[in-house]
């Protein structure tokens, strides 16, 4: 089977490949859409305006008639009368122009917005491939089109005949009246008969929308493959962003390993935590972590403060309590400050005694409940 068939292509498109089909100009349209609201704008604009434009048009047809007989053999005369009612017909017609070529211009933009797509304008010579135009003429999707252009013609071919055979006798209705009732009912029947067009076209535009919609979400829909290659190139390859994390976290472990000959005191478990502490009071609110670890490593901060003669201290739930609440280079909850100031006199004790008078180990107070990783674990 091969890669990227409909078959396959089961998973939704992905906001990447929704942007980038933007890009290109792909969007979906409905010219259904736009049909529907050019005849509704015609068909607004000339109930609004059917009387003035009925008035205009009296006006307009008096003035082209109103040529004097001398004055139709004066070439000079006539041109000039032609030029003031053609301007004047033209002025007349201007507002129904103008909204019609503003609403030609924005109905497009309904569904999609506003798409601007420099590659859709460069040339693909593959249009130009009649095998492949011969193909498109007799795919799934043309024949789709001609069912929709049979339907809508039927549809909108129905509703003419209803509205012709309904309306026999009010289009010989003119003939007997005065030039002012019937342009006026020549206007009402115009004014009916944009309005029915338009509700047919909307209605076709409301099944029209909803599909162009479907066709374009379908044609960009993906397959399993795709959306692992998208994720790949967008996100990187696992293994190299794994290798990256690693690379990190090296990075962040050596740097940390040189900050333990800088520490005060390193408190231990005393095999599986090591935690070092340091503290200067003309620098630090409260002493920081600037080293932390488990089991191996916990094992190499040992070896690095025994190798730069930093004082090693045991204190098994202080250790683990350190090491689950603190970060590195933050500095320590303020519920172990107590425990922490007893290690740091003991130290200031180790620095200036002398030999053959190395203090004790303290024995700390028991840690706030809570704190203890170890107890935790057991009450719960």
């Amino acid at each position: 089977m091969a890669e990227g068939t409909d078959i396959e292509r089961e998973l939704p498109a992905s906001q990447k490949r929704l942007d980038e089909a933007r890009e290109r100009g792909e969007t979906a349209r409905s010219r259904e859409l736009s049909t529907a609201l050019l005849m509704l704008v015609a068909a607004g604009a000339f109930i609004a305006a059917g009387p003035t434009l009925i008035a205009h048009g009296k006006a307009f047809l008096a003035a082209g008639l109103a040529l004097p007989r001398s004055a139709a053999f004066d070439t000079a005369v006539a041109l000039e009368s032609a030029v003031r009612v053609t301007a004047w017909g033209f002025a007349i017609a201007l507002p129904l122009m103008l909204a019609l070529f503003i609403t030609a211009f924005a109905a497009p933009l309904a569904l999609g917005g506003w798409v601007f797509a420099s590659e859709a304008l460069a040339p693909k010579w593959s249009r130009l491939d009649p095998i492949a135009g011969i193909g498109k003429l007799f795919s799934w999707n043309a024949l789709g089109e001609l069912a929709k252009a049979v339907a809508k013609v039927a549809l909108i071919g129905g509703v003419i005949a209803y509205l012709i055979w309904t309306g026999q006798d009010a289009f010989i209705a003119p003939l007997a009246q005065a030039t002012g009732e019937a342009l006026g009912f020549a206007g009402g029947l115009i004014a009916r008969d944009f309005v029915w067009m338009a509700a047919v076209l909307i209605f076709i535009a409301a099944i029209d929308v909803p599909l162009q919609l479907w066709q374009h979400a379908r044609g960009l829909r993906m397959s399993f493959e795709e959306v692992k290659r998208e994720a790949k190139e967008t996100e990187g390859d696992p293994l190299l962003k794994g290798k990256r994390r690693a690379r990190a976290r090296e990075v962040a472990q050596r740097r940390m390993m040189a900050a333990v000959p800088t520490a005060d005191v390193v408190v231990t478990n005393p095999q599986h935590y090591a935690v070092a502490l340091k503290y200067d009071s003309k620098r630090m609110g409260a002493p920081r972590v600037v080293a932390k670890g488990v089991d191996e490593l916990a094992a190499r901060i040992r070896a690095v403060a025994a190798e730069h003669d930093v004082p090693l201290m045991e204190a098994p739930p202080l250790a683990r309590a350190l090491y689950a609440h603190a970060q590195i280079d933050g500095e320590i909850p303020a519920a172990l400050y107590n425990a922490v100031a007893q290690v740091l006199a003991w130290v200031y004790q180790l620095r200036v005694a002398t030999a053959g008078r190395i203090p004790a180990t303290p024995q700390l107070a028991p840690l706030p409940p809570g704190l203890d990783p170890l107890e935790a674990g057991a009450a719960s």
